[in-house]
C-alpha cells in the first residue's frame, strides 16, 4: 500500500481562477508554481471545491516553443508532489509536469468520492482546462492539449476516470497517453469479490482517509457494516460501482489511446486481474496494438500468513525482470519513453507492444505472451473444503517444469450445507502439500448462498499468476476455509464446501 503522506502546507499562495497561477518561483531551470482551481461542490452541497496544484514549467517552454504537458496524481491518503527534483527526469526530457491534490486529500477541499466520474472526473477535465490554458503547453488544437498522465493506485484512478469521463461526455479525450500503474478494473471485484469483504485492505483505506475526513459518511457506513457483518451492503456496492473502468467498458465505452500498464502481481488489493482485464476490456484493439502491458512482484502487498504466501521477501526494487526486458532498467524510465513516443513522436527504439510482460514469482524472469486466457485443462476430481478454521488442503495439479503465466479458472460441481457457503482458492508451489505456499500471496473466494447438491459452477475464477515450478517442485490447488484477506469471513460452520468433477483450466506459458 503506498504510505500515507501527511498532508503538507505549501508556503505559496493559491489562486482561485484561470489562467492566473500566482508568482513562480524558479528551481533547478524549472518554473514552479502553485495555485488552485475551482471545481463542482460535493454532491448534496452548493460550495464549490477547490483543487490545489503545482505546475512545473521547464526550462525553455515558451509559446514559440511549447511542450508536451504530463499530469500526476498521488494515491489514496497521499498528496500532491512538490518538489521539482521528482519531475526532473520529464522535465529535463522536455515535458512540462502537474502535479495535484485530488479532492479531499493535501490542500484540496471536499471529500473523496473515490475517482467518480460526476465529480473527480470532472475534476480531473478542470484541470486539463488549466493545462489547455498555459500558452508555453503544446497543443493539437485549441483547448485540446498533448497530454499524458502518470500516477499508481489513486493515482492511476483520476486518469482513468478523468479519460473515460470525457469520452462518455464528449466523445473523446483529451488524454494522448496514459501510465497507470497498480490501478483497477473494478472496485466492487476487487474491495469485495463474489461479495466478500476484503477486510484487511477495508480496514486499512479507511484509516489512511481518516487525517483528512475524506470519505464521506455513506462510505464510512458502510464499510463498517461490510467490516462487522462479512456482506457488503447494496448502498455501498452502488455508489462504488461507476468508480472504474469496468462499469463504463459495461456502458459500452473503450478508450482508443496507447496505454502502459504497471501492474502488481503480488499486489493483493488491486491484483493482477484487475490490469489485465483494463488491457483486455477498457481498450479498443487498435489501442491494443500501441499498448504495453508489464506485471512485477510488487503493488499494495501484505503477507500472506494463513494460507503461507510465497515471494513476499523480495525487495520491490528487484523484482522487475520485464522493464529490463524492454530495454529500460526501470518501469519509470519504461514510462519516460512511452511518453517521448507518443507525445513527441520520439523514436525510442521501445518494442512489445500489444503483449503481456510477466515477471515470474522468484523475481528473476520475464515471460511474454500474447494471451492470458487459459489454454490448458486438468481434471481434478473431487475437491473438498474443510469448515471453520481448518487447515487447507493442497491438491497435485501438475510437475515442474512447467510455467504458467496468466488467468486460471475452475469448473464444477458444488454441495453445500450451510446457508452462505465460502471457501478461497489458489495456486501453490512446493515440494510436497506439507510446504506448497500460495503463488504471489493471492486467494479469491468461491461463494454459494444456500444449500446446493452437485449445483454446476463454470468460470470460477482463481488468481492471476506468473510463475515457474522447476523440477522436482508441484503446481497445486490450495483450498482453504479461511484467508488472513478476509479475515472473518470464511466459511461459515455448518458443513463443508464440496466440488465435484473438478476441471481445472491452466493458461500455461509455451503450451
Amino acid at each position: 500500500m503506498h504510505r500515507l503522506i501527511a498532508a503538507a502546507v505549501v508556503s505559496a499562495l493559491t489562486a482561485a481562477t484561470l489562467p492566473f497561477l500566482g508568482s513562480p518561483a524558479t528551481a533547478a531551470q524549472v518554473t514552479t508554481t502553485d495555485g488552485c482551481i475551482t471545481s463542482v461542490p460535493d454532491p448534496g452541497t452548493t460550495a464549490p471545491v477547490e483543487i490545489c496544484f503545482t505546475l512545473f514549467r521547464p526550462a525553455g517552454a515558451t509559446k514559440a516553443n511549447p511542450v508536451p504537458m504530463v499530469l500526476h496524481s498521488h494515491g489514496w491518503g497521499g498528496s500532491r508532489t512538490t518538489d521539482p527534483a521528482a519531475f526532473s527526469y520529464l522535465t529535463d526530457a522536455g515535458f512540462g509536469v502537474l502535479s495535484f491534490d485530488q479532492r479531499g486529500f493535501g490542500e484540496s477541499g471536499g471529500q473523496a468520492y473515490i475517482e467518480n466520474p460526476d465529480v473527480e472526473g470532472k475534476d480531473v477535465r478542470k484541470i486539463v482546462d488549466l493545462v489547455a490554458a498555459q500558452a508555453w503547453v503544446e497543443k493539437e488544437k485549441p483547448g485540446d492539449p498533448v497530454l499524458g498522465a502518470i500516477g499508481g493506485s489513486y493515482g492511476g484512478g483520476y486518469q482513468f476516470v478523468g479519460a473515460f469521463s470525457e469520452l462518455r461526455d464528449k466523445g473523446a479525450t483529451r488524454f494522448d497517453a496514459l501510465v497507470p500503474e497498480i490501478t483497477w478494473f473494478g472496485l466492487t471485484e476487487s474491495l469485495f469479490p463474489e461479495g466478500v469483504p476484503r477486510t484487511e485492505w477495508a480496514s486499512a483505506l479507511v484509516a489512511a482517509g481518516l487525517p483528512t475526513n475524506a470519505l464521506p459518511p455513506l462510505v464510512l457506513r458502510g464499510f463498517a457494516e461490510a467490516t462487522a457483518t462479512g456482506n457488503v451492503p447494496a448502498y455501498l456496492h452502488d455508489y462504488l460501482d461507476k468508480n472504474g473502468p469496468e462499469w463504463h467498458v459495461r456502458k459500452g465505452r473503450k478508450l482508443d489511446i496507447p496505454v502502459l500498464f504497471g501492474q502488481g502481481e503480488t499486489d493483493n488489493l488491486f491484483p493482477l486481474d484487475q490490469g489485465l482485464k483494463n488491457f483486455t476490456r477498457a481498450l479498443t484493439a487498435k489501442a491494443r496494438a500501441k499498448s504495453i502491458f508489464l506485471g512485477y512482484n510488487g503493488g499494495h502487498t501484505l503477507p500472506s500468513a494463513l494460507p503461507t504466501g510465497t515471494n513476499v521477501d523480495i525487495p520491490l526494487a528487484t523484482s522487475d525482470a520485464c522493464s529490463p526486458t524492454l530495454g529500460s532498467p526501470s518501469f519509470a524510465d519504461l514510462g519516460l519513453r512511452f511518453l517521448q513516443q507518443n507525445l513527441q513522436g520520439t523514436k525510442t527504439g521501445l518494442r512489445g507492444f500489444g503483449t503481456f510482460h510477466l515477471t515470474t514469482a522468484a523475481g528473476d524472469r520475464c515471460v511474454k505472451v500474447g494471451s492470458v486466457s487459459p489454454n490448458t485443462t486438468v481434471e481434478l476430481g473431487d475437491v473438498v473444503s474443510t469448515v471453520g478454521v481448518g487447515a487447507p488442503i493442497a491438491y497435485p495439479v501438475a510437475q515442474g517444469p512447467i510455467t504458467i503465466a496468466g488467468s486460471p479458472t475452475l469448473d464444477g460441481k458444488i454441495t453445500t450445507l450451510g446457508l452462505d457457503n465460502r471457501a478461497f482458492l489458489a495456486l501453490s508451489v512446493g515440494t510436497s502439500p506439507a510446504d506448497a505456499r500460495i503463488v504471489q500471496n493471492n486467494m479469491l473466494p468461491i461463494r454459494e448462498n444456500g444449500i446446493a447438491i452437485n449445483k454446476p459452477r463454470t468460470g470460477i475464477q482463481l488468481p492471476s499468476v506468473a510463475v515457474d515450478v522447476p523440477a522436482g517442485q508441484t503446481l497445486f490447488l490450495t483450498v482453504s476455509p479461511v484467508s488472513d484477506m478476509y479475515a472473518g469471513f470464511g466459511s461459515r460452520v455448518v458443513g463443508a464446501m464440496k466440488l465435484k468433477d473438478v476441471v481445472l483450466h491452466l493458461p500455461v506459458a509455451g503450451s
